[in-house]
């Protein structure tokens, strides 16, 4: 009796644990309307509510291509190399060669799953240890855009281009939320009804038993940093919309950034352990507080530091619930 309500406890606390990320999002938000309550009121400034998904939209869709990495155990850190050379491409053909915009698009999404593939490759097939494999990419493709750009900012003034990130549907909902939750119900899918989504957590769980199973374990490796790397690309479109340019820092800001939102949503860096809902709630979540530091003023070099606090807590969670789930 005893031992079963200690079971029912333990699961009660990895349930809390799975979904802390959504009872921090709401301490946030009840903490900042008790310090400034005139701006954080959303019954008076539901604004600012109202912008958190946009300002999270590129995050958001770099994150959850991360997250499907995470849940095989790995992870990918050239996300942001590939997102800006993905978009740096795309751009460069457009001004150079007088593609069309559409097509310049393609070139972009494709790089970016075309570079995913690379690094999925290289890691399933001749067994590269996937950070050090990506951290290397990420370091070429830093050059090859610093290379593109020379250090200058390359503009995109063509509307059809910009429309993607500063455009709005019916002049009210930005197309970049609009993209942001498509792919969110797109990812959902794939994680809980479709074989490659099983097959990511059974490959996380125990990557040996997956493929004494019949999974081909490769294969799977393979599809999630072709994901990973095609979410990327994205990114790099959606921001070099929104912003009509791109330079040599393009996107850096994201790079610890994207890991600490996917870890704090409940992706376990141990793999097989992962929720899309999770990974939504750590990117609002990051996001929020990120908004709302500045907000009160703070300067950014202390958001940072508050950035890297929370990653620390994200790794703290993560081990917790580690040791809970291994009754430890």
């Amino acid at each position: 009796m005893e031992k079963l309500k200690k079971g029912n406890v333990d699961n009660l606390k990895l349930k809390f644990i799975d979904n802390v990320v959504w009872v921090l999002l709401l301490i946030g938000i009840v903490v900042f309307i008790i310090l400034k309550p005139t701006y954080f009121n959303p019954f008076t400034n539901m604004g600012l509510y109202l912008n958190i998904p946009m300002q999270a939209s590129v995050m958001g869709v770099m994150t959850i291509g991360l997250a499907g990495t995470i849940l095989l155990g790995d992870i990918d850190l050239s996300c942001v190399g590939i997102m800006s050379v993905s978009a740096a491409v795309g751009i460069l053909l457009f001004k150079t060669s007088h593609v069309p915009v559409p097509v310049a698009i393609i070139v972009i999404l494709l790089m970016g799953g075309l570079l995913g593939f690379v690094n999925g490759v290289l890691i399933a097939k001749l067994k590269a240890v996937a950070l050090i494999e990506t951290l290397a990419m990420n370091t070429t493709l830093a050059g090859v855009v610093l290379a593109i750009t020379r250090g200058r900012t390359i503009t995109i003034n063509e509307r059809a281009y910009t429309a993607v990130g500063q455009g709005k549907l019916f002049s009210t909902i930005p197309y970049l939320v609009i993209i942001f939750i498509l792919i969110y119900v797109l990812m959902y899918f794939v994680w809980n009804r479709t074989p490659l989504g099983r097959s990511l957590f059974v490959v996380g769980g125990n990557a040996k038993c997956a493929r004494v199973s019949g999974i081909n374990v490769d294969k799977i490796r393979i599809m999630a940093f072709t994901i990973s790397g095609l979410m990327a690309g994205l990114a790099g479109l959606m921001l070099s919309s929104k912003m009509g340019s791109i330079n040599s820092v393009f996107g850096s800001s994201y790079s610890m950034d994207i890991i600490a939102a996917a870890v704090i949503g409940g992706t376990s860096l141990a793999g097989g352990i992962g929720k899309v809902s999770g990974v939504l709630g750590g990117v609002l979540l990051l996001n929020f507080v990120q908004v709302g530091l500045q907000v009160f003023g703070m300067d950014s070099y202390y958001v940072q530091a508050v950035t890297g606090l929370i990653i620390l807590l994200a790794v703290l969670i993560d081990s917790f619930r580690i040791r809970l789930a291994n009754k430890e």
